[in-house]
């Protein structure tokens, strides 16, 4: 029985960042504040997606995050397809920093983090506003990705805890 439990903690504790990714989209736990005639939402899947992305692209993969868009899409009730398309261009997006880059430090990422939401939110912006003709308030945009970046350190340790949690999992199983 207790190879069993541990099989389970395991498989669990691999696929925790697609458990909160799926979590967070299926519950809508994103965060609508408003703030003199401003209402804008602090956007944790951007968080999540651009992390995982780039830290480690094999605990959270393309066909998962494009699911967890359009599922976010329904729960949104926006048109089909344009998270999945902000998921998937902040995940190129970390894919190609987590390439290029040599250091891999908070101070970097998250100005990494600030200019791909930056892109995101900018691609967001006029496919929603050119395309679908649905009328968005630029600066409670702006002020979103603003307070998405501003909180996106806390998460950062957040989510290198529940790595190095992956990493002592999978070190106990190689040492069984």
């Amino acid at each position: 029985m207790s190879l069993f439990a541990n099989r389970i903690y395991s498989k669990t504790i691999t696929s925790l960042p697609t458990l909160i990714l799926f979590l967070v989209v299926i519950l809508g736990l994103n965060i609508s504040i408003i703030y003199e005639n401003y209402d804008f939402i602090i956007n944790f899947s951007y968080i999540i997606v651009f992390f995982w992305s780039l830290k480690k692209p094999e605990h959270l993969g393309y066909g998962l995050i494009f699911l967890a868009g359009i599922i976010n899409d329904v729960v949104q009730s926006l048109p089909i397809g344009i998270s999945s398309l902000d998921y998937l261009l902040l995940s190129t997006i970390g894919a190609f920093i987590r390439n290029r880059s040599i250091i891999y430090n908070l101070f970097y990422d998250w100005i990494s983090f600030f200019i791909a939401i930056l892109i995101v939110g900018s691609v967001n912006y006029i496919i929603l506003l050119t395309i679908f003709k649905i009328p968005i308030v630029y600066e409670s945009l702006i002020l979103g990705l603003f307070i998405t970046f501003l909180i996106y350190p806390i998460f950062f340790k957040i989510f290198i805890w529940i790595d190095n949690l992956v990493i002592v999992n999978q070190n106990d199983k190689k040492n069984r």
